[in-house]
């Protein structure tokens, strides 16, 4: 079973605008939602990225890069999983009530897949009932109405997760873009720089 830690960050999003002259202007909005300590809660707290100086603008720019690639693999880990339980469903009515009707007519054969593109003929023992894998090694009988209703209510609470881990991700995805403006706008402003020494202008005696 998948699940998707739920949040309650904020979307912002950051615009960049023109350089002048002399200086280097920030985007309007400029906080960020970033997840509580550990022991606070779930709760994001808003921080100014603006106060922030350049290399921790980059160590945060990081941080989210590497969450971001996370969740993505976890949406489509996610998608795998629920295109499988959907893929069992048409299973089920194509070949096991389909073949119940069948009977009658004298078709109950069906091809029996022993690997991707391996099958042998074989024939239902039982068209009222499958043994459905409900995870962690475990395998139940169920009619085929009930193992129906099982894939279904897997469908739904992975559609619930889906729908969660893309707010997620768009909140996400918009905190990094406030980062890279404000990132950029420092460079830009010269912010970046290494700062002379005060130690090497002093006059000679």
């Amino acid at each position: 079973m998948y699940s998707v830690p739920r949040t309650r960050s904020g979307l912002w999003r950051g615009s960049s605008a023109p350089i002048g002259a002399n200086q280097a202007s920030l985007p309007h909005q400029t906080k960020v939602g970033l997840p509580a300590p550990v022991g606070q809660g779930r709760h994001s707290t808003a921080m100014d990225v603006t106060t922030l100086s350049v290399p921790q603008l980059r160590a945060l720019q990081t941080r989210l890069s590497t969450e971001l690639e996370h969740l993505t693999t976890s949406h489509a880990k996610l998608r795998t999983a629920q295109s499988k339980f959907r893929e069992c469903i048409r299973s089920i009515d194509a070949g096991v009530v389909k073949s119940a009707t069948e009977k009658a007519e004298g078709k109950s054969e069906i091809l029996v897949p022993l690997t991707n593109s391996l099958y042998v003929k074989g024939q239902l023992a039982d068209r009222e009932k499958v043994i459905v894998d409900v995870g962690t090694g475990f395998y139940v009988e169920k009619s085929t109405s009930k193992a129906i209703e099982f894939y279904n209510g897997k469908v739904e609470e992975l559609q619930t997760n889906l729908r969660d881990l893309e707010k997620v991700l768009q909140a996400k995805t918009t905190n990094h873009r406030v980062i890279e403006d404000v990132l950029r706008q420092k460079l830009l402003a010269g912010e970046g720089a290494a700062v002379p020494s005060s130690s090497g202008r002093g006059g000679g005696a």
